[in-house]
């Protein structure tokens, strides 16, 4: 199959599994796989231009409401994150979408940004999974009681289980959000979440990711949030600076008739159709991973892609 802004040419399953397959694995962490799939499209199958970041921001439109639905219907969503992480990353969406176009149309240099910023977040991250806690100060976690909560629930019959808890918001403004879940209260900076947000949302327009695969490793890792918690809202971020950045990107491309700006529509579609079976079901089976592996992944994802972005521009 041919794809005319990308001018590749490759098998029509081919975006169908890639999009599946980092849309099921990421959204469990509350990202959506635009990072995987980025370097995915620049390497594997050669798209190089401003349009790949398009394109990454589509696929992100397509695949994403599912796995937000699977959220929403848990009751594991909590809309006052969901709402300053708009409210930051939605501005920052215009800048990044210029600076794309503007400063790094060179996919070399691209990749070099790209690998800093994806580096600097998993490194964060392995630091805060390998500092040692004092002795017990995990053993009784949300996390941890939920998961044993969810193999109980597997176990027994229809008639004897309990609900599986929700998501409660006790309070928001401009100071904190308090929420609680299974017994714990969780509580996080408004304005610090929304600073943020802002700057993920200069690096997600850039890099094409709507910002997620940022916030949601600075959410754990930062703010010590429930990962159960927060991978609905930090979805549901992504979509909407997806949708305002797809938009921008199709409206500047007739001024740069030199280069390809604008999403490759037909890529963009089927990469998304796979990544929304694969959000969908990557929603659904969370809850049946522990919280560490999770956070692990994550790790691993970011810190993976941005070692490979560095080397490819060193080498």
């Amino acid at each position: 199959m041919y794809f005319p802004v990308a001018e590749i040419e490759v098998a029509f399953w081919v975006p169908l599994v890639a999009g599946f397959a980092v849309a099921f694995v990421c959204s469990m962490g509350g990202v959506s796989g635009a990072n995987l799939l980025l370097p995915f499209q620049v390497s594997v199958l050669g798209f190089t231009t401003p349009a790949v970041s398009a394109t990454n921001h589509l696929f992100n439109i397509v695949a994403i409401p599912s796995g937000v639905y699977r959220f929403i219907r848990e009751g594991r969503m909590v809309w006052p994150l969901t709402w300053v992480v708009i409210a930051g990353t939605v501005p920052g969406v215009f800048v990044g979408v210029f600076a794309r176009v503007h400063f790094l149309p060179d996919p070399t240099h691209f990749r070099f940004f790209a690998g800093l910023v994806l580096l600097y977040i998993g490194v964060t991250m392995v630091r805060s999974l390998t500092k040692k806690s004092p002795p017990g100060a995990d053993k009784n976690t949300a996390e941890k009681r939920f998961q044993e909560l969810v193999r109980s629930f597997k176990a027994k019959d229809a008639a004897t289980r309990e609900p599986l808890p929700r998501v409660a918001v006790h309070k928001f403004g401009l100071s904190r959000i308090n929420y609680s879940f299974y017994g714990e209260n969780i509580s996080a900076p408004t304005m610090g979440i929304f600073t943020l947000s802002a700057i993920v949302g200069v690096v997600g327009g850039i890099y094409g990711i709507g910002g997620g695969a940022i916030i949601a490793p600075f959410f754990v890792a930062v703010f010590r949030l429930p990962v159960y918690t927060i991978a609905g809202a930090c979805l549901m971020g992504t979509f909407i600076t997806s949708v305002v950045a797809a938009l921008l990107y199709q409206i500047i491309a007739p001024f740069y008739p030199h280069m390809a700006v604008a999403p490759d529509w037909l890529l963009g579609l089927m990469l998304g159709i796979g990544g929304m079976i694969g959000m969908y079901s990557g929603a659904w089976f969370q809850k049946y991973v522990p919280a560490i592996l999770i956070k692990w992944m994550l790790a691993s994802i970011l810190f993976f892609t941005g070692t490979r972005y560095i080397l490819s521009f060193v080498f």
